[in-house]
């Protein structure tokens, strides 16, 4: 895999929340951009998200490239906030990519830039434990307020 690990380690992590009910989806959730089109923005993360997403419909390919994926639904209120590259095509693994195989649709999930153990600064990925290594993604508890008030950061930046 043609990762560039250098050129994501700045990036922020984020904690990725569902937009239509607010269900906290991943604490490891990264900014990025579809490989095969780059105009479409979405949100990654490098772990399976436990307890909080499924499984939904059967595979399916795009027109784009020849990825195997499957949706995604968030357990909670059932709304399809992603998908899994089940198996990635040579073209997109050939490519710069951050290693990240669970997408999140930036119109299904809202994120909420997380801070480091000091709580000033944002959390940046060159400073994130391995994926062993955390266990924060089962135990991580976000309020309904920090949702709702995230969200209302979202909306904000939008107009």
């Amino acid at each position: 895999m043609s990762t560039s690990n250098y050129s994501f380690k700045n990036r922020c992590v984020s904690i990725l929340c569902c937009k239509f009910c607010k269900q906290v989806l991943s604490s490891r959730g990264m900014k990025a951009v579809l490989l095969a089109d780059t105009e479409i923005d979405l949100y990654s993360t490098d772990i399976p998200p436990t307890n909080a997403v499924d499984f939904i419909g059967t595979c399916y390919f795009t027109e784009i490239c020849q990825c195997k994926l499957k949706d995604i639904a968030c357990l909670k209120c059932g709304n399809i906030v992603g998908y899994h590259v089940i198996v990635p095509c040579k073209p997109c693994l050939l490519s710069c990519n951050n290693g990240h195989f669970w997408m999140f649709h930036s119109q299904a999930v809202f994120g909420i830039n997380r801070l480091d153990s000091t709580g000033v600064n944002l959390l940046l990925w060159g400073n994130l434990p391995e994926a062993e290594e955390n266990t924060d993604e089962d135990t991580l508890d976000i309020s309904e307020e920090e949702c709702i008030k995230g969200m209302e950061i979202v909306i904000c930046t939008m107009y």
